[in-house]
């Protein structure tokens, strides 16, 4: 994962350097997240979202926007013991993931959409205390994922801004395969559900 962030960081400072137009800073949020197909719903898996990123604004409202990020995704069922509901069950997948994205200024917001691609930085998925990803013949989830995003971003003042982001999976992240215990997949597999909440800090305007 190390090399990913070392690429980009190299990128990102010879385009600032050498280029005109650029701007760019880093990130960092919170993420509530579900897995479509999974049997259980809600935003109930926390995570974090961090990285850094670079923007070219072409015209007076448009720019081009990229960022590297670790992206922590998955889904969460807690016991419920007042309902007789006494399964847990846990799925943590962690990317570090590459969106492109078009933006658009309105005045203070900036509205933004596109696809991102991911590389899977690790696994881990139990239910009711078993490891289910120590299992032989275990279903990982996708080595590289590739998402739709879209969101909304206010300016705080130059340097800071908020936003929320939806992120989600274009193709599944992992097949049909239904598990011995009981736990059933979807008939087109499993999606990830994202939501983003981040704060993003600019090292400077854009060089005119």
């Amino acid at each position: 994962m190390k090399r990913y962030f070392i690429t980009f960081v190299l990128i990102f400072y010879t385009l600032l350097t050498f280029s005109q137009g650029f701007k760019g800073g880093v990130t960092a949020g919170l993420v509530g997240s579900q897995i479509d197909g999974d049997g259980y719903s809600g935003y109930k898996k926390a995570g974090i979202f961090a990285g850094a990123w670079v923007s070219y604004t072409f015209g007076e409202c448009s720019a081009f926007f990229m960022e590297v990020t670790y992206f922590q995704k998955g889904s969460r069922k807690n016991p419920n013991y007042d309902k007789g509901d006494y399964d847990a069950y846990l799925f943590r997948t962690n990317y570090v993931e590459v969106p492109f994205l078009y933006q658009y200024k309105i005045k203070r917001f900036i509205l933004e959409a596109g696809p991102s691609v991911g590389v899977s930085a690790g696994y881990y998925e139990e239910f009711n205390g078993d490891v289910l990803s120590d299992y032989p013949g275990y279903d990982r989830p996708a080595r590289l994922s590739f998402q739709g995003n879209a969101g909304a971003r206010y300016l705080i003042n130059r340097y800071l801004s908020f936003s929320m982001r939806f992120n989600y999976s274009l193709i599944n992240i992992r097949s049909d395969k239904n598990y011995d215990d009981g736990q059933s997949i979807g008939p087109r597999g499993q999606f990830s559900n994202t939501l983003v909440a981040a704060v993003y800090y600019s090292f400077g305007t854009a060089k005119k």
